[in-house]
């Protein structure tokens, strides 16, 4: 005799998104913080820098891959050595 028991799971909590009621960046075009290949995102870090919601920004970018622009002031690659195990960071040089 075959069970067909069906477990049921709670669908995933979507993400905390309030801290983009007050963000800074609902004020400035996406082209602000998503710049052309080679252009500069001095701005755009200056202005999440200057945002409440910075650390709220930069939490959900990590938590959710985000691979691309400026998110809590970090481009894609500032972020990408956050993620990178602490291990491979001693390993690179300064």
């Amino acid at each position: 005799m075959q069970n067909n028991t069906t477990v049921m799971t709670a669908p995933a909590a979507a993400p905390d998104m309030s801290w983009q009621e007050n963000a800074l960046c609902a004020e400035a075009g996406p082209e602000f913080f998503f710049p052309a290949p080679g252009s500069s995102t001095r701005e755009a870090k200056q202005l999440c820098g200057a945002c409440e919601g910075r650390e709220a920004c930069l939490q959900y970018a990590l938590e959710n891959d985000e691979r691309f622009g400026v998110w809590g002031g970090l481009s894609e690659k500032e972020r990408g050595r956050l993620r990178r195990p602490e291990s491979a960071r001693r390993r690179v040089g300064p």
